[in-house]
């Protein structure tokens, strides 16, 4: 691989990651900028966790390489553990000791002399506002409280690149915002570059520069929140039918006559409902309702809204990002098995 560019945080060429049968990940290609919070979206299993792991030095790629901050992930690991924090998907907090305790273990563990780990800790802990429960042991914190002391530990040898494996997995809706409100101030005010993974789109929406939706193991599509819902067309319009064949019914008239219509996108059905892209669907929804009238069909109720990121999954792999089938969990549960297996 080529040196990288002076502006780069990140720069992966083919990576891939192979467990016997299973393809964890399979050639992806990003680049992630100095100062960029970028974002993988996409549905448990995935290859999110995968990849991060990668990139953080602790899974060796099947095939591939990568850059972190100038350093080969294959050559240079120790460099690149260096320049990086991880704020992992599961705590990994001693909860019998105390946050103070927890984040002066992190200092030494980096080989942070005395004086500069307590600068160190006072000022992270300032930074994710646990001052008052330094000194408290971490049993007694809040969901929420753990994960900020987690960012807090992640920073604590000044790291150039930061990795949040779903940093707000399980915390409730209240804590989410919290947390997002500190990823963001961090990223903006600190200029630190980070990479978020999450299946929660509305958290990608929020955070992230830059957005690279994942699913088993490709890049499916890559752009700003704004460029990847611009690509679906200005409206989603969903009409919902009292049963299926009315939605057919529906569905089929409008192919068939319909496909001259500038506005509209692309249309599709699930059971009694369809789903329409159209760039402007104020105008698209009277001429929706007067074929519904000529053919004697029901419709139950309308919406418009705009279009989102689960949209963009949809659209491109044909389910919901939250989906989660039987092959997807055992894909994860072998994925896991052998990731232990490989350590």
């Amino acid at each position: 691989m080529e040196q990288e560019h002076s502006d780069e945080a990140i720069r992966t060429e083919g990576i891939s990651k192979h467990y016997e049968q299973v393809k964890a990940v399979r050639g992806i290609n990003i680049t992630v900028n100095k100062g960029e919070l970028f974002g993988l979206l996409g549905p448990n299993g995935a290859g999110k966790s995968t990849l991060i792991g990668i990139l953080a030095t602790m899974l060796r790629p099947t095939e591939g390489t990568a850059r972190v901050w100038g350093h080969d992930i294959r050559n240079e690991p120790t460099e690149v553990r260096m320049s990086i924090g991880v704020v992992f998907q599961g705590t990994t907090l001693d909860q019998k000791l105390t946050g103070r305790e927890n984040l002066d273990i992190h200092g030494r563990l980096y080989g942070l002399g005395k004086k500069e780990r307590h600068k160190r800790i006072h000022e992270v802990l300032k930074l994710v506002e646990l001052n008052d429960w330094a000194d408290e042991v971490v049993q007694k914190y809040s969901g929420g409280m753990m994960r900020r002391l987690e960012i807090a530990r992640g920073l604590m040898h000044h790291p150039n690149v930061l990795f949040l494996d779903e940093p707000t997995l399980g915390l409730d809706p209240q804590t989410r915002n919290h947390i997002w409100e500190y990823i963001k101030k961090l990223n903006q005010e600190k200029n630190i570059t980070m990479i978020l993974t999450t299946h929660y789109m509305e958290e990608a929406d929020m955070l992230c520069n830059r957005i690279a939706i994942i699913d088993h193991g490709e890049i499916i599509a890559e752009g700003t929140p704004q460029e990847l819902k611009a690509e679906l067309g200005g409206d989603i319009i969903t009409l919902n039918f009292s049963n299926e064949d009315e939605a057919t019914k529906m569905v089929e008239h409008y192919k068939n006559h319909n496909n001259h219509n500038p506005d509209t996108n692309e249309i599709s059905t699930t059971g009694t409902s369809i789903r329409i892209t159209a760039t402007d669907g104020e105008r698209t929804i009277p001429e929706l309702m007067k074929i519904s009238t000529d053919l004697n069909l029901h419709i139950e109720s309308v919406s418009l809204r705009k279009p989102t990121l689960d949209d963009v999954f949809l659209h491109h792999t044909g389910k919901n990002i939250r989906y989660s089938g039987p092959d997807d969990r055992k894909r994860r549960r072998g994925i896991r098995r052998m990731s232990r297996n490989a350590r």
